[in-house]
């Protein structure tokens, strides 16, 4: 648990103190956010604050999870020789970045042109499907199975564990997996609309995959003192679960730590770099720890709001009518009156719920077999 704590400390000081030396960079560099001229008219005066402050997450996080492992080497040898650097970090980091990277062209496409179109809608969903194949195939690669075979994926589809009876075959799991890659690089994305709503929503996913993550790791298969003892009946099937919650907590910490600039008024934006780079994580996060169908619930609010953009699109293509004033949805909110800090703080507390029904599902499914 040390080198979670330090991984989610050392993200949070870099980011907190690493922000404002990239705030002055990115001004430095005229990479200023462009502003949609049909949105609400209160984001004008927005135009121009610094943004792609998704490299300080991304960055950060890195860093962190270097930190956690000169950590585990403070344990004795036979405590770390189970969560040294692993495909699943491989996996779920490259996720981040790749992600992150494809967000990246659309930011700098958009600073450069001096607009806010950026990539074409085609040209971000091929790459987050080249990502999401790439990334899907190495997790269920048999080369990188560990030791006791597990992979980092699955070819089963999950709920708080594999459910048997559902196995997709590798090709259906691979194209299950860039699903949910699309789904939640977008969700994350379209949730990225007002100052540290997106920020504050994943600091609470990535929370709760620490803690799933941890608690797969203290009830995990592969650790034989815990399979060796009758007492307990009740195991994970996962692969690498401290390395998954460390790099949860290192990304926590590292949106908690860009919170502080991003929060209203916001001096810098995470941008597309930022959203699809958390999304890109928050995906692999699921697949690792076999929670994929759980996913939904803990981001609820992302989900809410994706949902807003489809029924948008849906509604006024059959019958040419809007359900919202302005998707995505906190915007239709703003149009209605509401301030944006009034948003943000509610639209957080339904982040919350999602997080804690979550949380609750997954233990309740634990309870549920050892009473």
């Amino acid at each position: 648990m040390r080198s979670v704590i330090v991984a989610a400390a050392v993200a949070f000081l870099v980011a907190l103190f690493g922000t404002p030396i990239a705030i002055k960079a990115i001004i430095r560099l005229k990479a200023g956010q462009p502003i949609r001229t049909y949105g609400p008219k209160g984001h004008m005066s927005k135009q121009g604050t610094p943004t792609m402050g998704g490299l300080v997450i991304i960055a950060s996080t890195l860093v962190a999870y270097v930190a956690g492992h000169v950590m585990l080497t403070t344990l004795p040898e036979e405590q770390i020789a189970q969560v040294s650097p692993t495909a699943t970090a491989l996996v779920l980091l490259g996720l981040m970045v790749f992600s992150g990277a494809v967000g990246f062209l659309d930011d700098f496409l958009k600073v450069r042109r001096r607009n806010s179109a950026g990539l074409t809608e085609r040209g971000k969903l091929i790459g987050q499907l080249v990502v999401g194949a790439v990334f899907g195939v190495v997790a269920l690669a048999p080369q990188l199975e560990s030791t006791n075979g597990q992979t980092v994926g699955s070819t089963f589809v999950s709920f708080v564990r594999d459910i048997q009876w559902l196995d997709l075959t590798k090709a259906g799991a691979v194209a299950f997996f860039i699903f949910v890659v699309l789904c939640t690089t977008n969700g994350v994305n379209f949730t990225d609309g007002l100052d540290g709503l997106a920020t504050g929503a994943s600091v609470m996913v990535f929370g709760a995959y620490l803690l799933i993550a941890f608690w797969q790791y203290r009830h995990w298969c592969a650790d034989p003192d815990y399979v060796h003892n009758t007492a307990f009946d009740y195991c994970y099937q996962v692969r690498d679960p401290l390395e998954i919650a460390l790099i949860a907590g290192a990304a926590a910490g590292a949106c908690l730590g860009f919170l502080w600039w991003n929060a209203s008024p916001a001096r810098i934006f995470m941008g597309d770099t930022g959203s699809m780079a958390l999304g890109g994580l928050i995906a692999g996060m699921a697949m690792a720890t076999r929670t994929v169908l759980l996913l939904p619930i803990i981001g609820l609010l992302f989900v809410i709001v994706a949902m807003s953009v489809v029924i948008q699109r849906v509604s006024y293509k059959t019958t040419r009518k809007r359900v919202f004033r302005m998707v995505p949805l906190h915007h239709h909110f703003e149009l209605a009156g509401w301030s944006e800090v009034n948003i943000v703080i509610r639209f957080w507390i339904i982040a919350a719920i999602g997080v804690a029904f979550g949380l609750g599902l997954f233990y309740g499914d634990f309870l549920r077999v050892v009473g």
